[in-house]
């Protein structure tokens, strides 16, 4: 049984191409896509851990899967050449603002001239209609400010990751203006977009510095959950919820390819809006244990206090609106991670996809 409810069959039979998917987000979307017909290629770099989303799912084996850098533009073309995608869904990025602190330099190469490599690739292959490219709510020139970013505001950055963000943006939107103009589309026939999301959870993900990792390590090893952070306030949602977002802004595109080529937010209702204290202890509460430590630093790198997306956009302009509140998408997270090793992980996310969509 292929899931088709809410893009009405389709992605069945399209050729979309997914960098990054062998992240977090990068595997459930590849995951979602394959279940709805899509001839589905990923490319991205080795998977950070054996107990991945992308490794317990066994996606290599079910859709073309290929090992490549972003930062290598050759190497993209050719992949496009090979392929030919209609789609493309770019998610490959170096995404952590830690890290970005320790390779700023390589956080730059991967996540401003990775995207760049990408729009050139998608300008010189023919058969691509479409582009989304998935950015993230730190792209905004962070003010601290109590009410939602909207699309038009302007970009920044503290820290190298932000920033480098930020400057994604920048480079999508004078593609878009340079060599995807909606006013000459009749010329170039492509449709580029880029899609801000918040902080995004769910089960499979395994990275560093992210607080359900953090939590769900803590809590298989019978510690304490340790929190650097735990007064910044986040709009947290589940995976499900921007990737349902990236799908239908695709499938927008496809039918209105002048009309959507824009910046999007993806986030979830203010009633998700919480700090990461919020987050860690209903996710001891659902996993039905667990203490929480406060290991604040005030002498830790920056990061930001309070960043929320105003999502009122893609509310009126795609009719999409967030289903989950903190609750169930926590309740959702936490259920994968008590699951995932007795059970097929495949079959969890697709079982997971299903009621999502219910």
């Amino acid at each position: 049984m292929k899931i088709i409810d809410g893009f009405d069959g389709f992605y069945a039979g399209k050729r979309v191409l997914v960098t990054g998917h062998t992240g977090f987000k990068g595997s459930w979307l590849s995951i979602w896509l394959r279940e709805m017909g899509a001839e589905v290629v990923g490319i991205a770099l080795e998977p950070y851990s054996a107990e991945d989303n992308y490794v317990l799912s066994g996606l290599k084996d079910k859709i073309t899967d290929l090992r490549g850098d972003v930062r290598n533009g050759k190497l993209l073309k050719e992949v496009f050449d090979a392929h030919r995608p209609e789609i493309v869904f770019h998610l490959a990025a170096q995404p952590l603002v830690r890290l970005s602190y320790e390779i700023p330099a390589e956080t730059y190469e991967t996540n401003v001239m990775g995207t760049v490599n990408l729009m050139e690739a998608i300008r010189v292959t023919e058969s691509v209609r479409l582009g989304v490219m998935i950015t993230t709510d730190k792209c905004y020139e962070n003010r601290e400010q109590i009410w939602g970013y909207r699309e038009n505001e302007p970009m920044g950055g503290y820290d190298p990751y932000s920033s480098s963000k930020g400057s994604a943006e920048l480079a999508i939107a004078s593609w878009r203006r340079s060599f995807f103009n909606p006013k000459n589309y009749e010329k170039h026939g492509k449709s580029l977009a880029s899609a801000r999301a918040g902080n995004v959870i769910g089960g499979g993900d395994r990275a560093a510095d992210r607080i359900i990792p953090d939590c769900i390590r803590a809590l298989e090893a019978d510690k304490a959950i340790e929190m650097r952070n735990p007064e910044a306030i986040r709009p947290w949602q589940h995976v499900l919820e921007p990737l349902s977002g990236y799908l239908l802004l695709a499938m927008k595109m496809w039918r209105e390819p002048t009309v959507y080529c824009e910046g999007w937010n993806f986030g979830p209702a203010s009633e998700s809006i919480a700090t990461v204290r919020d987050v860690a202890t209903k996710v001891a509460k659902h996993y039905g244990k667990g203490e929480l430590r406060d290991l604040s630093d005030p002498a830790a790198v920056h990061e930001a206090g309070l960043l929320m997306l105003d999502v009122s956009k893609a509310k009126f302009k795609l009719g999409w609106t967030p289903r989950l509140n903190l609750d169930q998408t926590v309740a959702l997270t936490v259920e994968w991670y008590k699951r995932y090793r007795n059970e097929n992980a495949y079959e969890l996310c697709v079982e997971q996809i299903r009621r999502y969509l219910q």
